[in-house]
């Protein structure tokens, strides 16, 4: 994770530039640049070094024939390929994957470059010639970037987080996935709206799966600096760290969160720690830890949603111990899986056409929700999140598969993905058979009883009524969400359109009209949470 805030403008005499710009410090903290081009532009960028640490990779990165400077806060994971494809046409000053950008940039400009890249990464190009400044972002958005317009001339600004525009500019917004800015507009270049069904063979579909997964993790891989593994015990990350010690034949470094009693997935994860026999830690945490980092949390994560608040807690004090008590900086953590293959409540999808279009929803929506509480867990600790189930060549054909085949048919969720390594035994059988608990919940069910009695405490009915005045957008309903909105409102003001809406399930399918957005409400939880 970096922090980058680009403006085409001179940022020299913003009013608490230097205080503003340093709110984004936990991204980068181990450089920090800022360069004026004059009076037209200003590029600041807070660097973790990951890839090439020495400061040959310092950022901004510059083609200085072309005088084209660029600032990326992402891992291009072809970018070896890239690189040998223009060495012999293009004088490399670094060995950081990002550098790549800019002959890909000289060839092909801002309209086709970002077919190119395979990545997590949300880029500014200042390119000093034309006087353009130029914005691209990843497909899914696992790298965030927001931009607005200063409020004193009208002229664009981007930033890694709301919270380094928000004093600038009127209105904040989170620039699109998979979009790129011309210096004008915003320009679609991929989405997963439309991605033709495949007709693949049963088998065929679970050998792409394997395979296209293991690969997604072995780019993740390759860094200059120690890595780490989020490990819950559910499907999803058990996979991951199962396949990554499979990879790389050594020991890997895993780590559980849970509360300090009745914690549900920390007992699962150690079942997988000793299989694989990682070097494991657990971290627990209580009731007065879960109260205390609510605030700060909430304007760390720049968002209002429940289910986002309820399920960073755990991951964000588990991030805090990785980053005081290790050398870990980089994590793979296992989001996007739920999303692509189904969680509970799409038990109820009524058809494949549902199922698909509720998944093509939820991939298009996941930068304002799992990926941005895994993103601002992880960075506010200075470390860098990679996320598999992202890879986009994966994304690709699990959206290309029918909907009606991913189904839950046989009364087990992700059937596919568990039956694609049925055979590999490299995590335990019944943690591959698992159903896996809602990370809110299984950290502890209790967790979310001390935030609800908590906001209980803090208001009335008659406070949850006048909401709809307050907060035409996004209004809370219940005393829990009056209290997350009163918090983001205090870093936040008027900015709320951030986020779309809470995330809950598909209400106009059966058993899906709930308010509480934990899948232990719905009626299929079952063993979930045991």
């Amino acid at each position: 994770m970096c922090g980058l805030w680009s403006y085409q403008s001179d940022a020299t005499d913003l009013p608490d530039f230097d205080l503003v710009f340093k709110e984004i410090i936990h991204r980068g903290p181990d450089n920090t640049k800022v360069v004026h081009f004059g009076s037209v532009a200003t590029l600041a960028f807070h660097r973790l070094a990951i890839m090439d640490t020495s400061h040959q990779g310092d950022q901004p990165l510059v083609d200085e024939a072309a005088d084209v400077h660029v600032v990326c806060n992402g891992e291009i994971y072809n970018f070896p390929k890239l690189r040998a494809q223009y060495e012999k046409t293009y004088s490399f000053t670094s060995h950081s994957d990002c550098e790549v950008i800019l002959p890909l940039y000289k060839e092909f400009g801002i309209t086709k470059m970002n077919h190119h890249l395979d990545g997590e990464y949300a880029f500014v190009i200042w390119d000093n010639k034309a006087k353009k400044m130029l914005a691209g972002r990843d497909p899914i958005g696992i790298r965030p970037l927001f931009y607005g317009y200063a409020k004193r001339d009208g002229k664009i600004m981007f930033c890694s987080e709301a919270k380094g525009l928000v004093p600038f500019c009127d209105e904040v917004k989170p620039f699109p996935p998979g979009h790129y800015y011309d210096g004008q507009n915003f320009v679609c270049y991929r989405h997963f709206k439309q991605i033709p069904p495949h007709r693949d063979s049963h088998e065929i579909i679970l050998k792409n799966i394997r395979e296209k997964l293991i690969e997604g993790i072995r780019k993740r891989l390759a860094a200059d600096v120690p890595i780490g593994f989020l490990l819950s015990g559910g499907l999803d990350s058990s996979l991951v760290c199962g396949i990554a010690t499979k990879i790389l034949n050594k020991k890997i470094i895993t780590f559980s969160v849970g509360l300090d009693h009745n914690p549900i997935d920390i007992r699962y994860a150690k079942i997988v720690a000793d299989y694989i026999k990682s070097d494991h830690h657990e971290v627990y945490f209580n009731k007065k830890d879960t109260l205390e980092i609510v605030p700060a949390l909430i304007h760390q994560l720049e968002t209002w949603d429940i289910t986002t608040i309820r399920a960073s807690i755990g991951m964000y004090l588990v991030c805090k111990y990785i980053h005081e008590k290790t050398k870990v900086k980089v994590l793979l953590t296992g989001e996007i899986s739920d999303e692509l293959f189904g969680y509970k409540y799409t038990d109820f999808a009524p058809n494949g056409e549902e199922f698909q279009n509720e998944a093509i929803k939820r991939i298009q929506e996941l930068y304002m929700y799992d990926v941005l509480r895994a993103d601002r867990c992880i960075a506010a600790h200075a470390l860098e999140a990679r996320v598999p189930f992202g890879d986009l060549d994966f994304v690709q054909y699990v959206m290309g598969i029918p909907g009606e085949k991913k189904l839950n048919t046989t009364g087990i969720g992700k059937f596919m993905l568990r039956e694609a390594f049925k055979h590999d035994a490299i995590i335990p059988e019944d943690i591959l058979w698992r159903e896996k608990a809602a990370f809110s919940d299984a950290v502890g069910h209790s967790m979310v009883d001390y935030l609800k009695e908590h906001a209980e405490a803090l208001y009335n009915d008659k406070d949850v009524a006048k909401a709809a005045t307050k907060y035409p957008h996004g209004t809370p309903y219940t005393k829990e969400s009056l209290w997350y909105r009163d918090l983001f409102e205090k870093s936040y003001a008027g900015q709320g359109k951030m986020i779309a809406d809470f995330w809950l399930p598909n209400k106009t399918w059966a058993n899906c009209n709930v308010s509480d957005p934990s899948a232990r409400v719905l009626p299929n939880y079952g063993k979930s949470g045991v």
